[in-house]
């Protein structure tokens, strides 16, 4: 039996768990893929404390996103909490995506500058991060500079256009600079044009993946999570303690991530048209979903004003007791926390569903990718595996072994 090893890094971890990967490879072929997703249920640790408490501890809970954590989690206390329709959300709910997009962007940041190179056997480049953190971490003072921007209700939020905009040039000449070697690629032509002049690891790594071989390999035939509502997800997940362990849309898996988010990219249209489901499209829509995040957080502040929290007396009482849902989007895909508060405002029950349960779920998108894709040898099929797992991106390390 052989080994991959494990896929990631400490600051991919959250909190432990694991996902496994078993190949039975015959006849050119991966005969059968077995999928096993062991992600740390960290959210049991929020039942019993007050909400307020839960909504702070959260972002601590989660070594990755845990701005989206936190943000989930107070979203699905405003609603248990009766606060959500009371809430100035033309104000609050921009300045949350933005807090969630620099987030997001940083992670894609790690992928590229660490994570890819690595795919390649190239030296990690972790130090070129410090550019791009410092610019990320520069938006949430810059919105609420009183550090409240995670409270239930909302924060005191008090835009400050000159630092958010200084804070946006910043990230677009980090991926500029570290990721794209100048413009980003606006379809299949630029895309191969860019990857043959290989000036960054983005470039190699991409060269790589449109190889005949690999473009289009792992398919996975998965549709898109298309559902963004939080009462969606209150009747998935407050219906079936369970869903995260097979979470399914419509009878069916659901792949969430950067191409869900960015089917309709010319990016991704025009790798779509060419090489077909696989590598290369997974790979365009990472391209275009970093290239697009300034962009949209750019028209975001244009349309920020101040709000004030929310007054939170009207929850007093039976309020107090009452179910609600959060959603909020990561680097990796659609997260959503479920809970259920007693008569004391306490959490009497707490449920979760992320990316990593969609996209590594047992008949989830990387297992049909796996699962009937050709391969020349075990060791062919261990190195094509590790390149659709980085792909998807989980959020655990991921060992893959061969039979």
């Amino acid at each position: 039996m052989g080994h991959a090893g494990a896929h990631g890094s400490p600051m991919q971890l959250s909190g432990g768990g694991a996902v496994s990967v078993r190949l039975a490879v015959a006849g050119g072929r991966i005969a059968a893929a077995e999928v096993a997703a062991r992600r740390p249920r960290a959210v049991a640790a929020l039942v019993g404390r007050p909400a307020d408490e839960a909504a702070r501890l959260a972002p601590l809970l989660f070594s990755l996103c845990g701005t989206a954590q936190g943000l989930a989690v107070a979203r699905a206390c405003e609603a248990a909490l009766g606060l959500a329709p009371g809430m100035d959300a033309g104000a609050h709910e921009p300045a949350r995506g933005l807090l969630t997009d620099a987030e997001a962007l940083e992670s894609h940041g790690w992928q590229a500058v660490v994570e890819w190179p690595a795919l390649l056997g190239a030296p990690p480049r972790p130090a070129a991060l410090r550019d791009l953190r410092a610019a990320t971490a520069a938006v949430a003072p810059a919105l609420y500079p009183a550090g409240d921007g995670l409270r239930i209700g909302g924060g005191a939020l008090r835009p400050d256009p000159a630092a958010l905009d200084g804070a946006l040039a910043r990230m677009s000449d980090w991926l500029e600079t570290q990721v794209f070697g100048g413009p980003p690629p606006g379809d299949a032509d630029a895309l191969a044009a860019w990857a043959a002049g290989g000036r960054t690891d983005a470039a190699r790594l991409a060269a790589r993946l449109l190889a005949p071989d690999l473009a289009g390999w792992g398919a996975c035939g998965v549709g898109a999570l298309v559902e963004r509502s939080a009462e969606w997800f209150a009747a998935a997940l407050g219906g079936d303690a369970d869903f995260a362990a097979r979470p399914h849309h419509r009878d069916a898996p659901a792949l969430t991530g950067p191409l869900e988010r960015q089917a309709g990219h010319p990016l991704v249209v025009s790798a779509t048209a060419r090489h077909g489901d696989g590598l290369a499209r997974l790979f365009a829509a990472r391209l275009a979903d970093m290239a697009e995040m300034p962009r949209r957080m750019a028209g975001t502040v244009t349309a920020l004003g101040q709000a004030d929290p929310t007054d939170r007396r009207a929850a007093d009482g039976p309020a107090q007791a009452g179910t609600g849902c959060g959603v909020a989007e990561t680097a990796r895909g659609r997260l959503a926390h479920w809970l259920r508060l007693d008569g004391t405002g306490r959490l009497a029950d707490a449920r979760m569903v992320a990316p990593t349960d969609w996209n590594f779920a047992a008949d989830g998108p990387l297992a049909r990718g796996l699962a009937g894709a050709e391969v020349p040898d075990a060791a062919a099929a261990v190195a094509r595996a590790r390149l659709l797992v980085a792909m998807l991106d989980p959020c655990v390390a991921c060992e893959i072994d061969v039979v």
